[in-house]
């Protein structure tokens, strides 16, 4: 699994199509954004232990402005977005290729499965709308921006 994990003051996302006005699915005030993908070799493994590094991730400040703090011990949330272009490998050509993202089926349940484990661990979650056209909207704190990549772990 992948995850770009920006640290927030404030996010929310949005959904509308051409026919309706746009609509505020997922909101957190001060916590983390995640955008996240699934990989075509990702397994539950790698999806528990995408929840454990996000919940413990320490990027935020303590009272000297050291990077020392966990979401959950900063008082924040989660808005965790699907993002299957995590995958997009540009290396040949100009066109991204998705082959190495997980199928929409497989990628929705690992999804969805790091969220209930965030959840699990008592932090507030909000989430996108798996597959739709979505605005994300932040407010980026720092900015302070960290990759994670599950292959790099296993």
């Amino acid at each position: 699994m992948r995850a770009v994990a920006q640290r927030v003051r404030s996010a929310w996302v949005t959904v509308a199509d051409a026919t309706s006005e746009p609509e505020t699915v997922g909101r957190i005030e001060h916590g983390l954004l995640v955008y996240l993908g699934a990989g075509k070799r990702d397994t539950e493994a790698e999806a528990r232990w995408m929840a454990e590094k996000l919940c413990t991730l320490r990027i935020f400040e303590d009272e000297a402005g050291k990077m020392s703090r966990a979401v959950s011990e900063a008082g924040g949330s989660l808005l965790i977005v699907s993002q299957f272009t995590l995958y997009g490998d540009v290396r040949k050509g100009r066109r991204p290729s998705f082959v190495d993202a997980a199928a929409p089926d497989e990628a929705r349940r690992l999804y969805e499965r790091v969220c209930e484990e965030v959840a699990a661990r008592g932090l507030s979650v909000a989430t996108g709308r798996f597959r739709a056209m979505m605005q994300v909207h932040a407010v980026v704190d720092g900015p302070v921006t960290i990759l994670i990549d599950s292959e790099k772990a296993f």
